[in-house]
């Protein structure tokens, strides 16, 4: 990471608290001006022509000036605010917000408090958000702790808000799993919401990420989930929904991830179930994809077959060249093939196909048998 001066670290960590984010007046200041400039001209009042909108959108906080003992409090704990200078700034996932047309709440964060061990941009382009109702069934939460750590075992992270219900079976999952969680909160970093999660929380800190827009002391407020909802989406490489209501704050997650690109997948429950209903609304109205296990999640996810994002286990097949592959393809699950047969169904010349049999029988991937190959 790329070292700051203190009176930048300052400028980004007084910014963050200036204004309720997301706040486009404030950040188009930033992209004219540069951090410490901007942090200056808010403080004395004085911005430039065409940049008004900043003065009113910072009136209430203006004269607060808390940067010193916000990045005070995130040092004691082990935090850190992450800017777009850094280098673990996640870029490219963020850039979508502010271009999705979703509404005045969908710009790009200025800043990111964040607590844990991983980089955020590397935990971001590998994690999948399973989110869901907090008051959740059984049911649910079985579905959801089997995902998370069926992604975990695969290699990758696993995205969620830190709340009651599914994101809390989530999060406990992927911690059992041995794998990387991150709980995007809708108050600071140092504050344990809900409460009953304070442990759950500090064991999600210590082995994966806690991040946060809201700046030390910031408490949780309604308004602010549903803005950290968008987060929680753009993060994501994908969002799957275990259960949801009929009104529900994972729909809300969902929307904001059709919104910014992202797949969207949703597990089907019961009929019966007012836990399922925003589901099956869902993949009713073709908002989701219907997922059922954590194969169909991660073929949504790539559906290029690209599904392991390289920490997970290796497939026997994953070294084999494009041709190997197509022969390897083109023989039937169940029975034997002739080398002509395969040579038709691979589109592979004879030659090619008995070089790449030979080299596969070597590799245990074949056997021949008779007149014929079968899979080993």
């Amino acid at each position: 990471m790329a070292e700051r001066s203190d009176e930048a670290m300052r400028a980004w960590a007084y910014l963050a608290r200036v204004a309720e984010p997301p706040c486009a007046p404030v950040a188009r200041l930033v992209a004219e001006l540069g951090a410490v400039e901007a942090a200056g001209a808010i403080r004395g009042r004085l911005v430039p022509a065409g940049h008004e909108a900043v003065l009113a959108a910072t009136e209430a906080r203006a004269d607060s000036d808390r940067a010193a003992a916000d990045l005070e409090a995130a040092s004691r704990m082990g935090a850190r605010l992450v800017s777009p200078e850094d280098e673990e700034w996640p870029g490219w996932p963020l850039l979508a917000l502010g271009r999705s047309g979703t509404g005045s709440r969908d710009g790009e964060p200025l800043a990111l408090w964040v607590r844990g061990p991983h980089r955020l941009d590397e935990v971001a382009s590998e994690s999948v958000a399973v989110v869901g109702a907090r008051a959740a069934s059984s049911y649910g939460e079985s579905v959801a702790g089997r995902l998370a750590g069926e992604l975990c075992d695969r290699g990758w992270a696993v995205m969620s808000g830190g709340a009651f219900g599914i994101d809390g079976a989530a999060h406990r999952a992927s911690l059992l799993a041995g794998g990387r969680t991150t709980a995007v909160l809708a108050s600071g970093i140092d504050r344990a919401y809900p409460t009953a999660h304070a442990r759950l929380l500090s064991e999600i800190a210590d082995r994966g990420l806690l991040v946060s827009e809201y700046p030390p002391g910031t408490t949780a407020a309604k308004h602010r989930f549903i803005t950290r909802n968008r987060l929680v989406a753009a993060l994501s490489e994908a969002v799957v929904v275990v259960e949801a209501g009929r009104r529900s704050g994972a729909a809300n997650t969902a929307a904001w991830a059709r919104g910014l690109g992202r797949p969207v997948g949703a597990f089907p429950g019961p009929v019966t179930s007012a836990a399922s209903v925003g589901c099956h609304r869902l993949i009713a109205d073709d908002l989701a994809q219907l997922v059922f296990n954590t194969d169909t999640v991660v073929s949504m996810v790539r559906p290029d077959g690209g599904g392991d994002p390289g920490r997970g286990c290796e497939r026997d097949t994953d070294g084999l060249s494009e041709d190997q592959r197509r022969v390897h393809d083109a023989i039937p699950g169940r029975g034997a093939a002739t080398i002509d047969e395969i040579a038709y169904a691979s589109g592979v010349g004879v030659g090619m196909v008995r070089s790449a049999l030979a080299a596969m029988e070597v590799a245990g991937l074949v056997r021949g048998d008779g007149g014929g190959w079968r899979l080993a």
